[in-house]
This record gives structure tokens, sequence and C-alpha cells, in this order.
């Protein structure tokens, strides 16, 4: 109401005032200043204008300090006009009343009415400078705040405690050490520094500036200590993530006999959520709702936050339902802590709460929002959040656009992602981070490099989860020239020996095949953790060197690193490689007794392993027994029937599949057309290739036009197959070719094989398999002369044939020979098995079909005779 309109009412309601006067003491009831100051008290606005109004009507003419009084009361109650207009009206004024206005717009947020005030007043004292201070700290202008300090000692202006106390957490702001150090000798000079505000307020602003250290010694030199004091400390050490020293410290002050605060319950139950320490964070918050903190929002949102933290995110929701009221710090607690615990639907869900609750939202609900998103892949509801933060002007906010970022890149959207990067008015190393993270886990390995080089030039230095991106980047590329430029920047940066960049490191080398390097790499990491374990483990297994990689595993269990998933992972594959059914069975009891083979990747690879040992029995009661199967876990059962020749069984498990609402992915009709190319269904093989794109939208790769020439050609259509090779939309690689050529072997197709190894020999001149083959095909069509040619072109390029292998499991031992072995312990009794068992199909009728041979002077009666000339050498 104007005041104008309070000088003309009619008719002033006294029941009010009446009220309000009750309440005081028999006294005060006649002063206008105590029923200001009692309204002022409990922000009572109404009674207030009331007594103001009867003020007026009874003439009474106001001292100054019943006019500051009444300013006070408007300003409490957020009426700042109303302050203005009785400051305005009253010429009788005193520097609290100037003061009064200051700290009023400055609380407000409206500092240039606050800086008129100060700049129009005819005199100033200590808190007219505080004010300012503060006031621009308040509204995160440090650098006027700085500003406003520098010219109070210029003007001569007296410091006073309260001063040192706000520049010194302007100081924890900016986090800067050096100005703090230069208000730390004034304190001293000034003699505050054993004053406990100033001391409390020197040891924060040492914690905040990372030198704990400083801030304990003045903790230690402090000869007072209060409740203040002992929460600063406890939270620095908090803040530098020395928990264990923090929980010393609260150990210390209980015995100091030191009641336990609000915030020091905060930052105890902080420590506990650094320390993943749940049961003590439990005890902590039994203790602080058995001292009366129930209600307190603050201490149960830190109690929350440590639940979620420690993964106990059922404990952290039911205590949110029984908190009896929520801010938006204990909402945001609780969308992150989902967010973290990979439940980004209900992360979503209580965000959908959140703006129902009408409380607001700010950076930390926005970011936990569009983590939700990127964790699912929703980018729908991205979408609508990122429409909310346009709404909001928090866009702009450097964190809620690194979160908007990284959402679009999860969910695949490159195009928006690129464009909020391009945007963005202010970057920082996550930024930079995020974009080139979001083109490699998308496929723009090429793009990544480009940014990588791109953050370089605009001067932001790199760091672990940068390097890490790009890293992966030139693993996916075999780009070994620039892993190998960007691994000497990690050396000159000194990162060269962090586990993380150098798990990523070894990956890299592993996957461009420079096993040695990624040795080294390996070994020369400080603190190896599981990741870098990991990665050589299923390097060595990734380059078909798994006895390697068994080797590295036994080392890891010898030092004491426990494996994970992707370890036993990364074990069985070598297991399969190798067929050593019998290792396999010991690592499969090994996940058993850690209770990981409800794990649905470990099953999945369980479920391969067996079936590559060739036990399809205990690959099929494996499949049976997954408590959850994606498609990964049916893929490896359909490749497995296929792979044994056991086509009808693989196209029963892929019918089985699409049952139970599955969608199958290239992977999948791989093994598909595989099984149809080994049972000889041509009709159906091309049914299934058909069905790819129509019904699930894959379009075929070059895998799967390889089986399908696979299908076709061994239905006897050679030239189809041919056709079907150079029509198809890619380049035809060796092994199409090499596909090709093994069927003109066996319908004996001269001319077609002649073409398919000329194709081969052109991508792979130095493939020798293709000269066998092509060999092979002249020798069954009785080209003696193509054979001699054949054997001239592979000893003219020196090339030799890969002998014939075979192995055998027994007794956890692995028997390996090769043609002509002679190294085995027991081979005089091989050899006289062999002979005995020659001499059987010689005495039957059996005459061997005899391929070609590498040595020109080799024949058919050396060929025949090879066995005899082993057995002759022993």
């Amino acid at each position: 109401m104007p005041l104008k309109l309070l000088l003309n009412a009619k008719h002033i309601s006294k029941i009010s005032i009446i009220r309000l006067c009750a309440t005081l003491p028999t006294k005060q009831i006649k002063t206008f200043s105590d029923i200001f100051q009692e309204c002022s008290y409990r922000q009572a606005l109404n009674p207030g204008k009331q007594a103001h109004s009867r003020m007026i009507v009874s003439g009474f003419t106001p001292t100054i300090f019943v006019t500051n009084c009444l300013i006070q009361l408007y300003i409490r109650c957020s009426s700042l006009d109303y302050a203005h207009k009785v400051f305005d009206e009253r010429p009788q004024r005193d520097v609290v009343s100037w003061n009064a206005m200051i700290s009023g717009y400055a609380g407000c947020g409206e500092m240039g009415i606050a800086r008129e005030f100060f700049e129009q007043m005819p005199e100033r004292d200590i808190v007219s400078w505080n004010s300012m201070i503060s006031g621009y700290l308040q509204n995160c202008d440090n650098g006027k705040a700085v500003d406003v300090f520098v010219e109070m000692g210029k003007a001569g202006g007296a410091f006073d405690r309260a001063t040192l106390a706000v520049v010194l957490k302007l100081c924890a702001v900016f986090e800067d050490c050096d100005l703090g150090i230069q208000v730390h000798c004034l304190a001293v000079k000034m003699g505050f520094d054993s004053d406990v505000v100033t001391a409390s307020a020197l040891l924060g602003m040492y914690a905040k500036c990372k030198n704990l250290d400083d801030s304990l010694c003045t903790f230690k030199e402090m000869p007072e200590k209060n409740s203040v004091s002992w929460s600063a400390i406890i939270a620095g050490c908090v803040q530098n993530n020395q928990f264990i020293k923090g929980f010393e410290l609260f150990k210390e002050m209980q015995g100091a006999g030191i009641g336990v605060s609000q915030s020091i319950y905060a930052s105890v139950l902080r420590s506990c959520a650094g320390l993943y320490a749940l049961r003590l964070g439990t005890q902590l918050h039994c203790h602080a709702v058995k001292n009366g903190y129930r209600p307190d929002v603050i201490v149960s949102t830190s109690a929350l936050d440590m639940y979620a933290k420690c993964g106990s995110i059922l404990d952290a929701q039911k205590l949110f339902n029984w908190m009896p009221k929520h801010n938006l710090q204990s909402y945001n607690a609780l969308i992150t802590g989902l967010v973290r615990n990979n439940l980004g639907i209900e992360a979503i869900e209580f965000f959908k709460l959140l703006l129902k609750s009408g409380i607001g939202f700010d950076q930390i609900s926005l970011s936990g929002a569009f983590s939700a998103c990127a964790a699912i892949k929703r980018g729908v509801e991205g979408l609508q959040v990122h429409g909310l933060a346009v709404k909001s002007t928090l866009k702009s906010n450097v964190c809620v656009a690194n979160a908007i970022l990284d959402m679009y890149g999860k969910c695949g959207g490159m195009v928006e992602a690129f464009w909020v990067f391009d945007e963005m008015e202010q970057r920082d190393a996550v930024s930079w981070n995020a974009i080139i993270a979001a083109h490699e886990q998308n496929g723009y390995e090429g793009e990544t490099l480009y940014l990588f080089a791109a953050m370089l030039l605009s001067r932001m230095e790199p760091d672990e989860f940068t390097y890490g991106s790009v890293l992966k980047a030139c693993a996916s590329r075999e780009a070994l020239n620039s892993g190998m430029e960007i691994h000497g920047r990690i050396i000159k940066s000194g990162m060269g020996l962090h586990a993380f960049v150098g798990g990523a490191l070894v990956d890299m080398y592993c996957k461009c095949g420079m096993m040695e390097e990624a040795e080294k790499v390996h070994c020369r990491t400080e603190q190896q953790t599981t990741v870098s374990w990991n990665a050589i483990v299923s390097g060595f297994s990734l380059q078909n060197q798994s006895e390697n990689g068994l080797t590295f595993f036994s080392q890891m269990l010898e030092e004491g690193v426990k494996p994970d998933r992707f370890t036993y992972a990364a074990v069985l594959d070598s297991c399969a490689n190798l067929a050593t059914a019998e290792l396999g069975r010991q690592i499969h009891a090994h996940i058993i007794k850690l209770e990981l083979q409800s794990d649905v990747y470990i099953c999945s690879t369980l479920v391969d392993m067996y079936s590559k040992c060739g036990n399809m029995q205990d690959s099929q009661l494996m499949f049976e027994k997954a408590p959850k199967r994606d498609f990964v876990t049916w893929n490896a059962l359909i490749c497995g029937y296929a792979q044994h020749g056991l086509g009808e069984e693989a196209l029963k498990i892929f019918e089985a599949m699409k049952l139970n609402n599955l969608k199958p992915n290239h992977a999948t009709f791989v093994s598909v057309l595989r099984a149809c190319a080994h049972m000889g269904l041509v009709k159906e093989g091309l049914h299934y290739f058909d069905t790819m794109q129509t019904d699930y939208g894959l379009d075929p790769q070059l895998e799967h036009y390889s089986c399908l020439v696979d299908i076709i050609g061994r239905s006897g259509q050679i030239a189809k197959a041919l056709k079907l090779i150079e029509e198809m939309p890619f380049e035809a690689d060796a092994v199409t070719w090499r596909t090709l050529l093994n069927i003109c072997k066996l319908h004996g197709n001269v001319e077609v094989g002649e073409k398919a190894a000329s194709c081969i020999l052109q991508l792979e001149p130095q493939d020798s398999s293709a000269y066998i083959l092509l060999s092979n095909i002249y020798a069954d069509s009785g080209m003696w002369g193509g054979v001699s040619k054949m054997r001239k072109l592979m000893r003219h390029n020196e090339l030799k044939k890969e002998p014939g292998c075979s192995w055998i499991e027994v007794k956890d031992q692995v028997h390996a020979f090769l043609v002509g072995d002679k190294a085995h312990p027991r081979r005089k009794e091989i050899y006289e098995k062999l002979g005995l068992l020659i001499g059987e199909m010689k005495w039957v009728g059996y005459v061997p079909s005899v391929d070609f041979l590498l040595d020109e002077e080799a024949d058919e009666e050396e060929q025949q005779g090879d066995l005899q000339t082993c057995m002759h050498n022993l």
C-alpha cells in the first residue's frame, strides 16, 4: 500500500497492533520503536504497516532511532520501496540509516543502488565498508569486493574482525592463497589472529585453497576453539579428501566436550560417503537422530547423500520419504544418487516430482536430469529437459552446458552435441572432454583426433579423461603413429605413470599389435589397477597370444589384485581360444565362488567358452541356467551350434530368440547364415538375408555377403556366387574371395578359382593358402603344369605352407602336435600307434588324397613314406 494512502486512511484496524502489543512486556507497550523491532524480528509486515499508520495519524514525530527501526522493519520484510520512501521523507538520518539501506539493497542483489547510497553517504563507518564488501561477495562479484577492500585501505578505514572474516571468505571463494596470506599478516599485525572468529576464517580459507597443512597449523595455534572453529577444520579435511583426519578431529572434539553441531554432522557424513563407510555412516545418522536432528534438513540431506554414494539407494529413498521437509539439496542428492546407481528412469521420475513441488531447480538438478537421460539413452526426454534449461536461462551455465553436451553424445545426437559445443560462451576441460568422448563413442575417430588438436590449440591442457578418449580412438583406428605421438605428450605432461592413462595406453598398443610395448607400459604403470590388468590380459587374447594372457592373469592373482567380471571374461576368452576346457571349468568354479555367475556378461562368455571348447552340452546348460539373457547370450549359443555344423539346432535357437521378443543384430545373422551354409539351405539362407533389412532394418555387411557367397557356391551355383561378389555394395576382401576359392576347390572350377586366387594375391601377396588351394584345384583337374607353376611361384616368393597343427588336453596339460613333429617326449609311442592305424586303413583299401606339397622335390610317394621316415629317425 503506498505511503500517502496510509496517511489518508479513514479506518485503521487496531486489533493487530493490540494483539502484538499484548505479547510485549508491560513497560514497552507505549513505544513505537519496540513495536517496529518486534514486527521486524517476526517479519510481520501487515502489523508493522498498521503501527506505521497509527504513528502517522497520532502526529507522533519519530526520532532517528524510531525511523531506523521502521526502515529496518521494511527491509527485513523485503519491502524496499517502503523503506526507501521512509528514508527519503525523513530529513534526520545518521550513518545507521545509510547502512541499513546499503545492506538492504545488497541483500536483494541490487548492488548498483547500494553503491549509489554508499557514494552519497556524508560519512562512512566500518559497517558501511563491510556491507559493500559482503554485498559484492554474496552477489558473486568477487572482483568488485576486492576493489572495495583495497579502496577501504587507501581511505584509511580501520579494519575489524568482521572485515577480515569477509575478505578471508572472499579469498576462499577465489582460492587465492597469496591474498589470504597477506590478510593473515594483516590480522597478526592488528592482533586479530588470536580472535576465534578471525582464526576460524583463516583456517577455512587455507583449507579451501587446498593448503590443509597451514589450516591445521592455524587450528593448533588457536588459544580458544569453539564449535565454529571445530566445524571449519573438520569441513576443511573433508574438502581436501582427508576423511580419516576429519574423523580423528571429530573424535578429539568430542573428547574436548564440544557438542556436535549441524555442520559437523554434515561434514562427518560426507566423510563416510567419501570412504564408502556405510556402517559408520548409519551409526552417525542414528547419533544425529538421537540428538534431535531428525527434522534438520541439512543433516538429513547429508545422510541421504551418504546412503546413495555408499550404494544403499533403498535407504536413501526411505530417508527421503521419512524427511518432514524437503529442500532443493535433498532432491538433488537423491536424483544424482539414483543416476550414480544406474537408476536413470527413477532419477527422471524424481526430477518430475521436483518440478511439481514448486521448489524450483538449479544447475545440479538439471545436470542430474541430463545424466539420467544419458544413462538410459533417452534423447527425447533429454530434449525436453534441454528446453526447460533454455527457458530457465541456466543453459549458459558451464556445468549445465557440459551435461547437455554429454547427454547428446551418449544418445547419438552428434549434430546437436556439436551445436551445443559451438554455442558455448565458456568452455572448460570438461567441455572439451565431453565433445571428444562423444565423437569417440559414436565411431568418429578421425574427428576425435581433430578435436584433440583443436583443444591443444586453444591452450586447454588435456587431463587423463582426454587422453583416455583419444587413445581409444587411436586403438579403434589402429593408428599406431598417432598413438605413439600422444604417448610422448603424456610422458611430457607427467601422466605417463597414471593408472587410468596407463590402462588406455596398454589397450591402444594391444589393439595395434605392439604387445611388447604394451607389456612395458603395463610394468611401468604405478598402482596397477584392475583396469590396467584387464587391458593387458584381454590384449594378449585379442592378438591370439592367449598363453601370455593367462600368465598375466596368474601374476595378477599373485599380486593380490581382485579380478572383476571383465577380467574373467578376458580369461574365459583365452580358454576358448586355446580350447582348454578344463581350465575354463576351473575359472567357472571361481566365478561361482565369487557369485558372479548371475552377471549376463559372464554368462554369455561362459556359453561361448564351452561351445568353442567343443562342449555344446555345457554351453546349452549355461544358456538355460542364465537368469537373464541378452542378445549376446543368444548369439553365443547360435554361433556355437553353427560353428560345429549343427545348423538345425542353430536355426531352432534363432527362432526361439525371436519368440522371446529379442531383436537380432548383425552378429546373429552371421551365425544364422553360416548355419544355412553348413546345411545347404539355399532358399532359407536367401530368406534370412532378405529379412535382415525388411524386418529388422539391418543393412547387410561384408560378412553377410561372404556367408551368402558360401551358401550359393556350395549349391554349385559358382557363376551366381561370382556375380554376387562383383555386384555387392562393398569391395570384396580376401576372406570373401577365399570363400569362393574354397568352393571352386569343392566343385573343381578352374576358371573361377584362378580369378579368386588372383584377387586374393592382389590383396594379400604373402598369403600361401591361395597358392595351395589353386594348386590343389589344378591337381584335381590333372593340370600338372599349373601345379608346377604354383610351386615355382611359391619358391620364388619364399612362401611356405603353415604346418598342420592339432592338440588335445589330458589331465590339465595341453599336448600340441605339428606335421613331422619329433619334440614330444612320447613321440615313439605316438608314431607306433599312427603306423598301426595307417596299416589298418590301407588293409581296408583306403587311399589318402594327395594335396599339393610345398617342397618341389616332394611327391606322392614321399608323402606316403613320411611317417616311415619319421619313425626311422626316432
